[in-house]
């Protein structure tokens, strides 16, 4: 698990590394750049945020693990949200007498990430005051043997946390399905709506897989979780941009695009 978690923080550093070099290319500058940027440092903290669930836990990692993994995950899908939103509205503003076109730039994109990131803090601070996760030892779980593990506290709280992001993600899946055939070279609509697939996926199954199992087991289901669905959000927005970027730079360029809208005509 250790190891599977460094190997894709260095590749999400590695696409960071990627983006920042050819910012100025109009595949990074598609679909507002500093939400990509966002998304990106958001998923590199997604996967450092496996390690609180790695080891012993103490009464700071049980505080920070889930709330903390629910935040960085609300910011990643309000991102995605965001990048799902400026397409639409830039399609929309296009067509003649549309007022849409005053939500063109960025105050949309942040009040969406702003908003959607707050209330989960919100939520989390909500539980860190009326039943904050702890430590505790266990020796139900294995006999004759004691398990050190976190006691969530609240497991109503803690199924908030995760149901919030359920209905981020399926906002998110939603609208960019409706999207996905918009015009467009550089439209991520088609990418995003693959990855929310994907992340809804994972966090579907997660839910009757935690509940099935005990112990470490839970741990290493919710790590799993964490891991699959981060890769999946960085291989299906991302890997295709990569290709274009360093395989087929001839892609990246002004005039395509402009030769793919005339052609769209």
């Amino acid at each position: 698990m250790a190891f599977a978690t460094l190997l894709l923080f260095m590749t999400t550093g590695a696409v960071l590394g990627i983006f920042l070099k050819f910012m100025e290319t109009p595949v990074v500058k598609a679909n507002n750049r500093d939400l990509t940027y966002i998304l990106l440092f958001s998923l590199l903290l997604s996967f450092l945020s496996s390690f609180l669930f790695i080891g012993q836990p103490g009464k700071i990692t049980c505080l920070l693990r889930q709330t903390g993994f629910s935040i960085i995950f609300s910011v990643a899908i309000s991102s995605v949200l965001a990048k799902t939103m400026t397409v639409v509205v830039a399609f929309m503003a296009t067509q003649p007498g549309n007022t849409m076109r005053k939500w063109l730039g960025k105050s949309l994109a942040n009040s969406i990430v702003i908003s959607c990131s707050s209330l989960q803090v919100a939520i989390c601070m909500i539980w860190l005051g009326i039943s904050p996760p702890f430590p505790e030892s266990d020796m139900h779980v294995q006999p004759e043997q004691i398990t050190l593990q976190c006691n969530e506290g609240s497991i109503t709280m803690f199924y908030i946390i995760l149901g919030y992001m359920g209905l981020l993600a399926a906002i998110c899946f939603m609208v960019a399905f409706l999207a996905r055939k918009l015009p467009g070279s550089f439209n991520e609509a088609k990418l995003i709506t693959f990855s929310m697939l994907v992340f809804c996926s994972v966090w579907v199954s997660f839910v009757p897989t935690y509940l099935s199992t005990k112990g470490k087991y839970m741990v290493a289901v919710q790590i799993f979780s964490i891991l699959a669905s981060s890769a999946g959000l960085l291989g299906c927005i991302f890997l295709p941009k990569c290709c274009i970027i360093l395989l087929r730079p001839d892609l990246n360029t002004k005039e395509h695009l402009m030769m793919k809208k005339k052609g769209m005509k």
